[in-house]
Order: C-alpha cells, then structure tokens, then sequence
C-alpha cells in the first residue's frame, strides 16, 4: 500500500499519548453555556441504543428527564430501581455515538455502564428474543482502533464476565455467554462476512460492544454489554419482536442482575 493510499484509520494514533480534547472540558463548556449545576450522574449508568427501556420508564412513570445533564446531544433519565439510583440515555446507536457518550457519563460520575442493544442472530441459541452476555466483540468498527492497537477483538474484563455470568440465571429471558460481531455498517452485512462470523461461533451482530470494551480497557472503567437477540437480520416473518414491552421488562431485569454482580465484587 502507497502512502497516499494509507488509511487515515491507522495512522498518527500515538496510543500512549493523551487527548488534547477532554471530555470534562466539554461537560465544564456546557454546563457554563447552559447555566448547569455541577451535579454527579448516578453511579450506575445504562446505555438503551434502542430507546425502548427509556421509552417504557417514561410511559409508565418511573423515570424523569434530569435537568442537570449537560449533554450537547443527549437527554439524561433518572430512575430507581430495587433501592438503587440509575441513569439512563436512549438512543445512542452505533460505536462512535456509545463511546462519546460513555467517556461523558464517567466523567461526569458514572462509576459502571451497562449497554443493552438489540442484534442479529448469527449463530442460533433458540428462537429470539433472548440475551448474550458479550465476553469479546469481534472489532469490525472504526472507533476502537482509536483508542488501542488492532487487533481483532475486544474483551469484558474477566473478573466483571464472571461475577455477571454467574447472576444471569435470575433474569426470566435466556442469557447466554458469547461473542458477537461489531459493525458500523449493518446494512453492509453480507453473505461472507456473516459466514466467517459463523465460523468463529459469534452468536450475534451489533454496533456498539467492541468500542465500548476497548474504551473500558484503556480508561480502566467497568462496561458490560449485553446482545439482545431480537432479529434474524429481516430474513424471517414478523422479525424485531423484542417481547412484553418491548422486551423492557427483561432487559431491566439484566440492568438488576449486572449491578448485582458489580457491587459484589
């Protein structure tokens, strides 16, 4: 490959050497903009790429908008939740808007993210919808190669894998341990590269999991992903259920069983 030719992805990433943009700047920006205190988020954070689990909150009265969160491009919900405070941000779709919100949120406070995203079946476990625990996300996106070296997949902190793994039977839908494959281009997944996942025993495809493992590896902050298998890619008759409420119910129940697992540790 010419020099020319050299994908910017690739190059003059100087991993060791720090941002000049700082995500606390941008929160201190906005909060003098907008007139903000400077108020803490809840220390458990939820990320809802779908925005049914907001959705759900909302119309059922559990959770309210806060009006501290200095966020340019999101809206920050407060709920509670078994005695425990949580915030919320729906609607993050795909691996550069989850990590932009991800290094806001720890900034801000946040002490544990937990993302739940709806993915496509690759490799079956049953009928959908159930759920997968992402131990290693497959790094088909551009945003990880930001922060770490290529290689070709990201990986949930063992010691956090195993203290969710062992919760997950509490949860009433199916949870299963897993890779999944990280893309941002779901409209380009094609009969190879579906094949080559299959052939590597990924479960799933989604957008967010690869970047968000290799930012909490390097920033050292506590993600866990979950896959929500609600789709086999359009490809079967009255595909994208999700189940009761949108399957809110059982993805907060997975919110209960990572914060579980989290403060046990």
């Amino acid at each position: 490959m010419s020099e020319d030719s050299e994908s910017p992805l690739f190059a003059a990433k100087a991993y060791g050497e720090p941002s000049v943009f700082d995500p606390s700047a941008l929160l201190s920006e906005a909060r003098r903009q907008k007139d903000l205190p400077d108020e803490p988020v809840p220390e458990i954070c939820v990320l809802d790429p779908d925005g049914d689990i907001v959705r759900h909150l909302r119309e059922t009265g559990q959770a309210e908008q806060d009006p501290t969160w200095p966020g340019y491009h999101t809206d920050l919900y407060r709920f509670e939740r078994n005695g425990q405070s949580y915030g919320i941000i729906g609607c993050a779709v795909g691996s550069s808007f989850a990590v932009l919100v991800a290094e806001q949120l720890f900034a801000a406070g946040c002490e544990l993210l937990i993302s739940i995203t709806s993915s496509g079946q690759i490799q079956p476990r049953e009928d959908p919808p159930y759920f997968v625990l992402i131990d290693r996300a497959l790094r088909d996106e551009g945003t990880s190669h930001h922060y770490r070296e290529p290689e070709r997949y990201a990986t949930l902190d063992e010691d956090l894998r195993t203290a969710v793994e062992q919760e997950c039977d509490a949860v009433s839908r199916p949870v299963y341990t897993g890779a999944t494959w990280t893309t941002d281009a779901p409209f380009r997944e094609t009969e190879t590269a579906i094949e080559q996942a299959r052939a590597e025993d990924i479960l799933a495809v989604e957008m967010e999991a690869a970047a968000l493992y290799t930012f909490a590896a390097v920033r050292d902050r506590p993600v866990v992903c979950f896959a929500h298998v609600t789709n086999q890619m359009g490809q079967a008759e009255e595909d994208f259920e999700k189940g009761e409420a949108n399957g809110s119910k059982s993805a907060l129940e997975v919110v209960d069983t990572a914060t579980t697992a989290w403060q046990a540790m």
